[in-house]
């Protein structure tokens, strides 16, 4: 009985988690290019009383052997990389990425960072950044005069001037993919950072070898569903309810006994 309050408290404490992530993924579902994250559990280990495969005779095995658990322990929480659905927005500066691939911001402490959010803007000095004010990597300066600005699939930025109607390239928007983006390290902000899991990053062109294409005047929404959401909610919600009851059970067979010794 005591075992079994332990066990329950390692359940409740894995199910807390578990609405901690919904709520977060909630919370962020109107984020522009956010990824949903998703609790990995895993089993504690078991106390062997009879080893699977042990003789029980001279000439027998036990077939199945006495095993039982301590509980679960959440290892960890993976994002999930899906593709959000893109949201027309008309915005010359509005920008989405159809398909893999991450934009470079640079950080102020020199480093680079890596989004999903397209919604860049123009600072006093007319370099695109973000909405921190961290300039997109790459750097791209838009000129004082300008008139229409383009961003082709491929990435390329070119403006038109007022009473000048040829194009000026202004720069390439390169796009950046991780053999595992779900080992980037989420620093907030709609940043992420490489880490040694994610691997090294890999510049690219966008729309070439297999990077996703820019999609001007478009964000990419959340790609949190909300009704799947709710139902892991409410399954969460049950499993918690779950493991309190055996902990009022173990309580109520302690109290018996407790009663009637």
């Amino acid at each position: 009985m005591m075992n079994a309050l332990w066990v329950s408290k390692t359940g409740l404490e894995a199910q807390d988690l578990a609405l901690t992530t919904v709520s977060n993924n909630l919370a962020n579902v109107s984020t522009t290019g956010f990824k949903k994250d998703r609790p990995v559990f895993e089993d504690l280990i078991y106390q062997i009383q009879r080893q699977p495969g042990a003789n029980s005779s001279a000439d027998s095995r036990l077939p199945s052997g006495l095993q039982l658990g301590t509980g679960v322990r959440t290892a960890g929480t993976q994002k999930v990389f899906t593709t959000g659905s893109l949201e027309i927005t008309d915005q010359p500066l509005d920008i989405a990425v159809n398909g893999r691939g991450f934009f470079q911001i640079l950080m102020p402490d020199g480093n680079i960072g890596y989004t999903r959010d397209g919604t860049f803007h123009i600072n006093n000095e007319g370099t695109v950044v973000n909405v921190n004010g961290y300039p997109l990597e790459p750097q791209i300066v838009i000129p004082e005069l300008t008139n229409n600005l383009t961003i082709s699939e491929d990435g390329i930025v070119q403006a038109t001037m007022f009473g000048d109607p040829t194009p000026q390239d202004l720069g390439q928007i390169e796009t950046i993919d991780f053999i595992n983006p779900a080992g980037l390290q989420a620093a907030g902000g709609n940043l992420f950072l490489e880490t040694a899991a994610s691997g090294a990053p890999l510049a690219g062109v966008p729309g070439e070898d297999g990077f996703g294409r820019v999609v001007q005047g478009a964000l990419e929404n959340s790609n949190v569903e909300v009704v799947e959401e709710l139902v892991k909610m409410i399954t969460v919600q049950r499993a918690y309810e779950m493991n309190s009851k055996v902990v009022s059970a173990a309580d109520q067979m302690l109290q018996f006994l407790t009663q009637n010794t």
